[in-house]
């Protein structure tokens, strides 16, 4: 598989799950664990460009993709998701960020001009413990403006 955009081989278990790849194997840690059953979104990543949940997807499901994590969605911290985040200042705790801008960004690279109904649909399997929903919204609704 490639991980952000470097082919990597991985010679273990192949049920093993991908975010403790991700995290234990290649130090990306910014995808977080939540629950591990996939209700969170915490572990969110891109495995050819779709939002998975790493918690339960296997290193298997991976092979011969592509995975991006948040710390390959933009090398500066500079995708309109990630700068949206900043303008609107999202986080509160910062734990489901990077799920939750992950989630974000392959919504708007499905649908770059998302409905508000789109937005709530898109990004509702994404849980917030702060409850900064409304921010979440209008970051997303901001970054559209620019994908």
């Amino acid at each position: 598989m490639k991980v952000n955009g470097v082919s990597r081989q991985f010679n273990g278990d192949p049920k093993m799950p991908l975010l403790w790849y991700l995290r234990d194997e290649l130090g990306l840690t910014g995808s977080k664990f939540g629950c591990g059953t996939g209700l969170c979104g915490s572990c969110t990543v891109h495995v050819d460009g779709a939002a998975v949940r790493g918690c339960i997807t296997s290193v298997q499901m991976a092979a011969n993709k592509e995975v991006t994590t948040i710390e390959g969605l933009d090398a500066n911290g500079n995708h309109p998701v990630q700068r949206a985040w900043r303008e609107v200042n999202v986080p509160q705790c910062g734990y489901c960020q990077s799920g939750q801008i992950m989630n974000a960004a392959a919504l708007l690279n499905q649908n770059p001009d998302p409905s508000d109904q789109d937005i709530i649909n898109g990004m509702s399997g994404n849980i917030c413990r702060c409850g900064t929903y409304q921010r979440i919204f209008a970051a997303v609704r901001k970054a559209a403006e620019e994908v």
